[in-house]
């Protein structure tokens, strides 16, 4: 069994054969792999930390949305209701701001170049943001060092970069697929991809491990087995959505010819289909990071300056920033804030796939840090004065959480500094000029 056990910890993979090529499929971290506390490997190795970054468009509410308490004791911004089962997981920042010493604010972009690069330059400059900085640290014993996706179809809309340079978001949930768990094995670094989805969906990822999934559930104790399959009927349900996408539908007498699509990674506006697809992704990720495919992963809804819109309304989300006018009673932009709402109860939804993965004594989200940012404050405003930023799960064990932690006036590069330090990512001094900063926020690092 002990012979068994130091393959596990070493493989955790399932081979096999699909459509004539090699298939990997990775496995979820299982108990007969961890100590008796279910705390660590059994040979000592830590379980592993995970990083996730999330960007909203268009920022949050136009009237002071900030808690009145500091610390434990604070409501959650009406906004963020969805959170609310989280609460205890999470951590909000507010208050913040990007100092532009002297630089013109390109609305959508500077702000966001500031906290997430540390530098603020008047160019279209991205320099190596956190989530790069954390993947040199502990992406590099992964298949993918990191994963970027982006929701409504544009590439370009990443937040993310290397020493390299932006690196394009993947906006194809069915590419994906493929390059996790399809045939073979995919450069993540490649300039184009182009899934087979008639190869990919001609059989089961699943079904071509099959033999040795059934070798392994003999050898597996009861709560294994249960937690392998559960993590397989989850991958399969994946599996199963996707394919329905790509079945071109029945035809009806009634309805006239549209283009044919499938979720390929086409452009999207209506903002109901880009939180499928969100789901899809999130999904995946979930799945990849479970079976340490990768570490680090990223999503992004949009642009700042989204196109997403309600059905049968022609005038989109950042549009209605500028156009809708406070109402008076409540204190916000109404149809504004019928987004930001939207975008929250998929961020809870991703959390809720996130801690239903369990590792040991903790979940998925409890190793992890999952970053949530936007690239305003007041959406009308376009600010870069008083920013929403929200950290969920608790780097496993290297940050408290269930706080509201007020900085007003401080740089927004500071909440970004903290979380690097909470992945263990080595950063001295972090930012520039005004935003330079040398120590974390206080009282969040445990």
């Amino acid at each position: 069994m002990n012979a068994f056990i130091e393959l596990m910890t070493r493989r955790r993979l399932l081979r096999g054969v699909l459509a004539g090529g090699a298939v990997s499929v990775g496995l979820p971290i299982l108990d007969c792999v961890l100590n008796s506390n279910g705390d660590a490997f059994a040979d000592g190795a830590p379980l592993p930390s995970r990083f996730a970054t999330w960007f909203w468009p268009c920022g949050i509410g136009e009237q002071d949305w900030r808690p009145k308490t500091a610390g434990r004791d604070y409501t959650l911004p009406r906004e963020m209701q969805a959170l609310q089962p989280f609460k205890e997981k999470l951590n909000l920042f507010s208050g913040s701001q990007i100092f532009l010493d002297g630089v013109a604010n390109q609305t959508h972009f500077t702000g966001v170049q500031g906290y997430m690069t540390g530098r603020v330059t008047g160019s279209g400059e991205y320099f190596s943001s956190i989530d790069g900085n954390i993947a040199e640290v502990i992406g590099n014993r992964s298949r993918f060092k990191s994963l970027v996706v982006v929701v409504d179809g544009d590439p370009k809309a990443s937040w993310s970069a290397s020493a390299g340079g932006k690196m394009p978001g993947e906006i194809s949930p069915i590419a994906l697929y493929t390059r996790i768990f399809g045939p073979g094995y995919s450069d993540p670094n490649a300039a184009t991809f182009v899934p087979d989805p008639e190869t990919m969906m001609s059989k089961s990822v699943l079904s071509g491990v099959s033999e040795e999934r059934a070798a392994l559930d003999r050898r597996l104790g009861a709560a294994d087995r249960q937690k392998l399959d559960y993590y397989f009927t989850a991958l399969r349900a994946v599996e199963q959505q996707l394919e329905i996408q790509l079945q071109k539908p029945s035809p009806l007498p009634s309805c006239t010819k549209a283009d044919e699509v499938t979720d390929d990674g086409h452009p999207i506006s209506l903002v109901n289909e880009a939180m499928e697809r969100h789901d899809l992704f999130c999904s995946l990720m979930t799945h990849a990071m479970a079976c340490d495919q990768t570490r680090v992963v990223n999503l992004a809804m949009s642009q700042g300056m989204t196109k997403f819109r309600r059905e049968g309304d022609a005038t989109g989300h950042h549009s209605y920033t500028h156009t809708e006018p406070v109402d008076q009673a409540l204190g916000y932009q109404v149809k504004c804030s019928w987004f930001q709402d939207l975008y929250f109860q998929h961020l809870a939804k991703y959390a809720a796939m996130l801690d239903s993965v369990k590792e040991g004594d903790k979940s998925l989200l409890d190793r992890m840090i999952l970053f949530a940012f936007t690239c305003h404050s007041a959406p009308r405003l376009h600010s870069v004065i008083n920013y929403p930023f929200i950290t969920i799960g608790g780097a496993n064990g290297r940050m408290k959480t269930g706080m509201h932690f007020p900085t007003p006036g401080d740089t927004a590069a500071r909440v970004t500094y903290t979380v690097q330090h909470a992945m263990g990512a080595p950063v001295g001094a972090w930012g520039s000029g005004t935003n330079r900063v040398t120590s974390p926020i206080s009282g969040v690092l445990a």
